[in-house]
């Protein structure tokens, strides 16, 4: 299914969705982020890219499973707390992020299924803006087996045509909110087409940060070649620790399990998941006070090798799709690019 909507039919296409909460991305002190639109009017789509990607929607930073009260003498109770909301609709999500969503889903899915991810995520809509210009200079998405008008992860493709945007629908969800338009949309004409395919190849062929020789096939033994090297040491110098990089990654995943509770009697508590990061010091510290990776380099190591050699090895496919988030918004400036050609550079 694919349609033609003009660009101020777009609110009479979302006041069309009452049924679902609307995310749209809005400029909130001074940075792109998404937020949950009060009215139609608010769906907007002339951003760059957003500092949080869509993740958080999905796969909160702070998530309660159950809650549980025990009084002295007496057996515990405990209570599922469920995911709260709706049905979602997410507007303007980059090629980049929602493809991070396929690579989350691998990790969330398979033989061990995560429940609270998936009923998140089978009720989310996600519409995607294709990328016309890369929407920041530390895009890499082209380097990383990605597309600026990728449809990996959505439910609907949308591309700026100038006063028009071309919808294409991806999934039978896609399709069932592009319905909720109804008289908005128009045919799709030859012109439509033959513009569309101008615009993605323009989009193509826009200069990005590159990563000359990356192959899928060879950067793994690259990276376990250069396990033991002293480069780690010297990139990571001036890691402050604080974890931008992977918090901000749509497809960074760790996270951690805490019961946080009262002393007094009754006893009250709740089970809670938060984001973890390899990047901090205690990610991996054992009880017997042992930690494997007790220093900057080898946590800086790990992250590359997850995003490069890890996860390809598990799954086929790079774990990092070259938003380049975590070099924009790293305060002292560690370069994932820079480092990966580092690691090709050394292994010429």
């Amino acid at each position: 299914m694919e349609k033609i909507l003009a660009k101020d039919k777009l609110s009479d296409w979302v006041a069309g969705m009452d049924a679902y909460d609307v995310f749209t991305p809005s400029m909130e002190e001074g940075v792109w982020n998404y937020v949950v639109a009060d009215k139609p009017e608010d769906v907007r789509l002339d951003h760059t890219n957003t500092v949080h990607s869509v993740k958080a929607i999905t796969f909160p930073q702070r998530e309660v499973f159950f809650t549980f009260e025990q009084a002295k003498g007496q057996a515990a109770t405990v209570k599922e707390v469920e995911p709260d909301g709706g049905p979602s609709v997410v507007f303007g999500i980059r090629p980049c992020d929602a493809k991070a969503q396929t690579l989350n889903d691998k990790v969330f899915g398979g033989e061990f299924e995560d429940t609270y991810y998936w009923k998140r995520r089978n009720r989310t809509v996600n519409v995607g803006l294709a990328c016309n210009k890369p929407p920041s200079k530390d895009c890499f998405c082209l380097a990383v087996g990605g597309s600026p008008q990728g449809e990996e992860g959505l439910d609907i493709l949308m591309t700026d045509m100038g006063e028009r945007y071309y919808l294409k629908a991806l999934t039978d969800k896609g399709r069932e909110v592009m319905e909720l338009a109804g008289g908005a949309l128009e045919a799709v004409s030859g012109d439509d087409t033959e513009e569309l395919e101008r615009l993605h190849e323009i989009a193509r062929n826009k200069p990005q940060r590159g990563i000359p020789g990356l192959d899928v096939e060879q950067i793994p033994r690259h990276l376990e070649d250069q396990f033991d090297s002293a480069m780690w040491d010297e990139v990571s110098k001036a890691c402050l620790t604080c974890g931008i990089c992977t918090f901000l990654c749509p497809s960074c995943h760790c996270f951690d399990m805490n019961d946080e509770m009262t002393c007094a009697s009754p006893v009250r508590g709740s089970r809670i998941r938060t984001w973890d990061s390899c990047q901090f010091p205690n990610f991996t510290l054992h009880t017997t006070g042992h930690n494997p990776r007790d220093d900057k380099g080898s946590r800086t190591r790990q992250r590359m090798c997850h995003k490069f050699r890890y996860f390809p090895d598990n799954h086929g496919v790079y774990q990092c799709t070259g938003c380049g988030r975590c070099i924009s918004e790293c305060p002292v400036g560690i370069d994932i690019v820079a480092v990966m050609n580092q690691v090709n550079s050394n292994a010429g």
